[in-house]
């Protein structure tokens, strides 16, 4: 038997034959409200009351329905619990947060979910409608509560007043009055906690108040708000906001920088359950409530929660080819099945790589409010040392000593950047700041990264939190070449300083194409500028290798076009002779399947063979890999990397070059009306011409506003075999709108496919 949430307040359990749909309290309540229970009492002597953690805990018991005003002088001894209604007594009738109006005003139209969501810094409407016409005498608030214990002091209690008295925070003005309804506009600060309020009116009765009920319907979500030039996430570009804020659905590069791939990706923010999924990663990371409106602080407890490295977060990872307790990272269509599973379980994850981490995180800020992108760097260094170099070790013989070799070039490495206005530090570092959830390295003791200043990386300025000398070697490292003699020690032989960081793109706004944003990170190498950057970096404790090699004489490059897997590939090398002398060079090449981490998965093929050069010449050697030597070798990995190290006198000289092969595509065909809730069908289909069988074949669609996620299995794809699969399903949203397909099973992944289509309303 299955179990998943439907919304916020309904639980549907499946099973094979039936569904039965029962109106139960939301689950992440019953989830909170149970640990909370068994939280220990061990606050005392240090906090007066226990720190609020939970956000969706339950809190049925907020306020008595009649709270008497503190004067002991009043009642003596007693309290009473209310008072008996006089004939000018007034009392709340009914409470409407105006949905329809606030929604599309605030940009959260597209959110399913059953109560109203706002954006703090924004006025936003309600209507009370009273027993009797409101008088000039009569005194009510509106009071919003966050957590458990809510406070004054801390904004997590913020009550509302319309007329003399001064109250909290927030404003509030009486806009119309009609009958015994009001209509009140209510303006939550540019500073408010982000989270999901509790609503009551109070009214001043005598010698106290007498509040509304408890009612989960007038319950508010209050978001970041990009559109507010008060918030510190304001971003001022209203396409950018579309894109950033309310898109989606998005792309991720992969591959290499001179092969990329297009990895479809569905952040589905507004999908049932999503945000409650992400205030419920909050509650878990045990964040006080009243730090929830600080955009750092929630930043950087969002990046170490979607990691599970240290924290019981989302999201495992594994770089390993073994999947089998969980899913392989290449499977997932997007972020709301994981969110819903961790939200729905506490459990985390199975499995995740770097840019299955960066399409959740991304879902989180966005849902939340917050302005986010993907960033793909390609030729990421990762070095476990901490400075500029990224040192790779070689034998005697050229080929690649991998049990001395600590450092790695991940062939790209996804993160996200945020768009802030970073309130510690001076003006122009404010704007896209870098934050990684990946687990690489620690940061004050968790697995996390950033936020990170891009113009802070991008002037060598590392001295700013956080982490910005970390993604600076990510994208500035040099790569320092070693050859390891007998007697153990290292002999630097080349230093290459272009290939670290050679591209960084992000989705185009409006597009589904890419935008290279590797200025925005890096001046353009060798300029007076990059010097300056690399100078002031070392100053800042990151050491560079500063090796004093003889002039180059000589020079290899690699040239490898993509072919599809189960194809015979070819591998040019120009041997490039800037002397005059002939050279003889002595070459070996090292060809491996490898992790798009740069981390060996197999070596299957060494080559030594000697190439004359003449002198102010190059010289090409062509050599041709067939499909049967690589493809046993394969397994699910879609990367081989060609190492050569050649000799020639005094001189070494090493060239790296990673090929990713093409994996075929699933085709996505839509038919229908394409207007909303009209039925509509989606046909994926697939031809295996690739020259093996697959095995254990999932095939999973899913689409934003469309269609939830659905899995299809097959045992096996014969060569040449065919299948199709067709789906019905309901448009929710208009607009353009994407269906995704991924098809996965475990001797070939990265197989994809999808459509886009125009929705009506």
């Amino acid at each position: 038997m299955l179990k998943s949430i439907s919304s916020s307040s309904d639980l549907i359990i499946k099973d094979w034959t039936d569904e039965l749909h029962l109106s139960v309290k939301p689950l992440f309540s019953r989830v909170m409200s149970g640990r909370n229970k068994q939280v220990p009492n061990n606050h005392k002597g240090r906090y007066t009351e226990p720190v609020p953690t939970s956000n969706l805990g339950d809190n049925e018991d907020d306020f008595p329905e009649f709270e008497a005003f503190d004067d002991p002088t009043s009642f003596g001894d007693t309290t009473p619990r209310g008072y008996a209604p006089s004939a000018g007594s007034m009392s709340v009738q009914h409470v409407n947060m105006l949905q329809q109006m606030n929604k599309p005003r605030h940009y959260t139209n597209d959110y399913d979910i059953s109560n109203l969501v706002v954006r703090r810094g924004q006025e936003f409407q309600m209507e009370v409608t009273f027993s009797r016409p409101l008088t000039n005498s009569d005194d009510f608030q509106v009071e919003f509560l966050i957590g458990s214990n809510p406070t004054a002091s801390k904004g997590s209690l913020v009550a509302v007043t319309f007329g003399s008295r001064r109250g909290g925070p927030w404003s509030g003005q009486i806009l119309e009055r009609r009958g015994t309804s009001v209509r009140l506009g209510i303006m939550p600060t540019a500073t408010a906690i982000v989270g999901r309020f509790r609503t009551y009116i109070a009214i001043v009765a005598g010698h106290g108040m007498q509040r509304t009920r408890r009612n989960p319907d007038t319950d508010l979500y209050l978001l970041f708000n990009a559109w507010c030039p008060q918030d510190t996430v304001y971003l001022g570009n209203e396409a950018e906001r579309r894109e950033y804020v309310l898109n989606d659905y998005g792309v991720i590069h992969q591959g290499t920088f001179n092969s990329v791939v297009d990895r479809s990706w569905i952040y589905g923010q507004f999908e049932r359950g999503v945000l409650d999924a992400c205030i419920y990663i909050l509650d878990q990371s045990q964040m006080p409530i009243y730090d929830r409106g600080n955009i750092i602080k929630v930043i950087r407890k969002g990046s170490a929660m979607v990691n599970a490295q240290d924290d019981k977060g989302v999201l495992v990872g594994n770089w390993s080819n073994n999947y089998s307790m969980g899913q392989s990272p290449t499977s997932w269509t997007g972020s709301i099945q994981i969110l819903l599973q961790y939200a729905n379980t506490g459990t985390s994850v199975s499995f995740a790589q770097c840019w299955v981490f960066a399409g959740v995180f991304n879902t989180f800020l966005r849902a939340i409010g917050i302005p986010a992108r993907i960033v793909t760097n390609f030729n990421s260094a990762h070095d476990n040392t901490g400075n500029l170099k990224t040192d790779l070790i070689f034998n005697k013989d050229g080929s690649p000593d991998e049990r001395n070799t600590r450092d790695s070039i991940w062939n790209y490495h996804c993160w996200n950047e945020v768009w802030i206005t970073r309130q510690d530090l001076p003006a122009q570092f404010h704007g896209w700041n870098v934050v990684d959830s990946t687990p690489q390295e620690t940061s004050d003791g968790l697995y996390r990264c950033g936020p990170a200043s891009v113009h802070a990386i991008k002037t060598g300025q590392l001295c700013h939190p956080y982490d910005a000398g970390f993604v600076f070697a990510e994208v500035n490292s040099d790569v320092v070449f070693h050859q390891r003699t007998q007697y153990g020690t290292l002999e630097v032989t080349d230093t290459v300083t272009d290939l670290i960081g050679e591209a960084l793109y992000t989705k185009a706004v409006n597009s589904n194409g890419y935008t290279d944003i590797t200025h925005t990170y890096k001046y353009r190498e060798g300029s007076a500028e990059d010097k300056a950057t690399m100078a002031r970096a070392e100053q800042y404790g990151c050491q560079r290798d500063h090796s004093e090699l003889p002039e180059k004489q000589l020079s290899i490059t690699l040239i490898a076009e993509p072919v599809m897997v189960g194809e015979d590939l070819s591998l040019q090398v120009n041997f490039h002779n800037q002397g005059d002398l002939n050279k003889t060079v002595n070459a070996h090449l090292t060809v491996s399947i490898v992790f798009y981490t740069g981390v060996v998965a197999e070596n299957f093929k060494a080559l030594d063979f000697i190439a004359q050069v003449p002198a102010n010449q190059t010289k090409t050697e062509v050599l041709r890999i067939p499909a049967e030597e690589y493809f046993p070798h394969l397994g699910s990995q879609v990367c081989l990397r060609f190492i050569l190290t050649g000799q020639s006198d005094d001189q070494s000289v090493t060239a790296i070059k990673v090929l990713t092969l093409k994996t075929p595509s699933v085709n996505v065909a839509l038919d229908g009306p394409n207007r909303v809730g009209q039925v509509m069908y989606v046909t994926v289909s697939f031809t295996n011409e690739i020259n093996f069988r697959l095995e254990k074949v999932k095939l999973s669609l899913a689409g934003p506003g469309m269609l939830s996620n659905t899995d299809h299995y097959y045992k096996s794809i014969e060569p040449l075999g065919s299948i199709t699969w067709t789906v019905e399903f309901h448009p929710r949203l208009s607009g353009s709108r994407t269906l995704v397909a991924v098809m996965d099973c475990e001797n070939l992944r990265q197989v994809m496919g999808s459509a886009t289509v125009n929705i009506m309303p």
